[in-house]
């Protein structure tokens, strides 16, 4: 039987998947059933745009349902607490500098299922996740980016 993939999360993205779950069940899904009984009123289905429309957000709001089920049921919570202080590692912050003279940027490590990088959380996926993992502060580290290389210096991990 092939092993099931798991879903690396630190404790805050698991509460939070936790919520949006406990949001599409309480919430969302009873606004669908609504909706869909509303437009079964209206007669005939073949040709009811407020019927299909309901009927497709309902296959979205399922289909992120089982997705988060499915997260939740293979998630693999980040403990960093025997690992040095120093060390990048998932579900840290980093601050690193593209060499030679690039501002300074700041980004925590999460799990692809807390990725965000508009609010600084790169997934460990990530090309520069990947290549940071493992690397100390004050270390210079060369970094595979789709167009070719890059040089960086960890300057902090908090």
């Amino acid at each position: 039987m092939a092993e099931e993939k798991t879903y690396p999360m630190t404790k805050e993205g698991k509460i939070k998947l936790e919520q949006e779950l406990e949001e599409f069940k309480m919430k969302r899904r009873p606004e669908v059933i609504q909706r869909i009984k509303i437009a079964r009123s209206y007669g005939d289905l073949s040709e009811n745009s407020e019927y299909e429309s309901a009927k497709d957000e309902q296959a979205m709001v399922e289909s992120r349902i089982a997705q988060i089920e499915n997260m939740l049921q293979y998630a693999e919570i980040i403990d960093n607490e025997d690992v040095d202080k120093d060390e990048v590692t998932m579900g840290r912050e980093v601050t690193f500098q593209e060499l030679p003279d690039e501002e300074p940027e700041t980004y925590t490590i999460v799990g692809e299922s807390e990725s965000d990088p508009l609010s600084g959380k790169i997934s460990n996926e990530s090309p520069m996740a990947k290549g940071m993992l493992g690397h100390k502060v004050g270390e210079e580290v060369e970094i595979e980016i789709p167009n070719g290389t890059m040089t960086v210096k960890i300057l902090e991990v908090k």
